[in-house]
């Protein structure tokens, strides 16, 4: 059987416009995935008032980070697409990379393309190594639809995570070695992730857990000890709780207890954006060196580098073979983690 993979990644606006960042946070704040209220209650909230204000701050931000090429996001994530089909292309292995929401191929296109180059099978990655449900299970939720709405129906298989995959934990600790090659130590690693509402994992999502496991391996392969690492959420949306601790309030209070010094990565972001490069690498930056901090470093997302094609690959073949493998099931869906 001829296997496609599907890369599927957030999605990022168009362009800086305030119109194109509407209907980028119109798709992504109106999934039930990522805001579980009912619609009756939050339908007016988003639309009467948040989709009225948020557009034009959000705008600012990104027009921040644009490149001459476009987006970041989008940049990136089509190298990643790129680099992973010529490290598949033994397999003769077509790879589609689509986005939940807008700035690119939506998910029924892209899985529309693998069919028309042969596939018989969809290997979906999303590209979220932690398994959260307003990420990674929308994945499943627009794969799942798209496959609804066909009369053939390919195989399917599922990567839920790859959060502890020995490639990516070492990907991860080489681009720190790299970065303190080019830039120099610092005193602490901030791993910081993309925050959820706390309720989510009260109610079961692993995310938590994950982010922590990830964390935890990267440290040890980096040979840090306790008081060199920590572990941190961002992005809070709204007035609910978010897991804690927040990156900018632990940022805050490094400086006065004696940490002048801290490089901070993000281990959830398999592509740069705008959490990443706005809000880490710009706003929190200027949180540190406000409370007295003294040196800042931001440790770029794996993106296209080498190492991280190699780990995708390596997933990707591991999945391919296991589907092959009698006993397996190979003509229904599949989910591994």
């Amino acid at each position: 059987m001829k296997w496609g993979v599907l890369l599927v990644n957030s999605g990022t606006p168009a362009s800086t416009s305030t119109r194109d960042v509407r209907a980028f946070l119109a798709g992504l704040l109106g999934d039930p995935r990522v805001v579980e209220l009912p619609r009756i209650f939050w339908w007016p909230i988003l639309h009467g008032i948040i989709l009225r204000i948020r557009p034009r701050a959000s705008a600012r931000k990104y027009a921040a980070i644009w490149t001459p090429q476009g987006s970041p996001l989008a940049i990136e994530s089509e190298a990643l697409r790129r680099g992973l089909e010529d490290s598949l292309r033994a397999l003769n292995t077509p790879v589609a990379l689509a986005m939940l929401y807008t700035g690119g191929a939506r998910v029924p296109e892209a899985i529309e393309s693998l069919r028309k180059a042969g596939a018989e099978g969809i290997l979906t990655v999303p590209m979220f190594p932690q398994y959260c449900g307003a990420s990674t299970g929308a994945v499943f939720d627009q794969v799942s639809a798209a496959l609804r709405a066909m009369r053939s129906v390919p195989s399917l298989r599922f990567v839920s995570s790859y959060h502890d995959d020995a490639a990516y934990i070492e990907s991860l600790a080489a681009s720190v070695r790299d970065h303190r090659r080019e830039f120099g130590a610092t005193s602490h690693l901030l791993m910081s992730f993309h925050g959820v509402p706390e309720r989510y994992v009260t109610q079961g999502d692993p995310y938590r857990e994950q982010c922590e496991r990830t964390a935890s391996l990267v440290a040890q392969k980096l040979g840090l000890s306790a008081g060199e690492w920590s572990v941190s959420f961002q992005s809070r949306f709204g007035r609910a709780r978010w897991l804690q601790p927040y990156t900018s309030e632990v940022l805050a209070a490094m400086p006065a207890r004696g940490v002048k010094s801290v490089s901070v990565i993000c281990p959830g972001f398999a592509a740069d954006c705008l959490e990443t490069l706005e809000e880490i690498g710009m706003e929190n930056r200027d949180v540190f060196m406000a409370a007295g901090g003294e040196k800042y470093r931001y440790i770029a997302a794996l993106n296209a580098r080498p190492d991280h094609v190699a780990a995708l690959g390596a997933l990707v073949s591991r999945e391919l073979a296991a589907s092959n493998t009698p006993g397996t099931q190979k003509e229904s869906s599949a989910c591994s983690g």
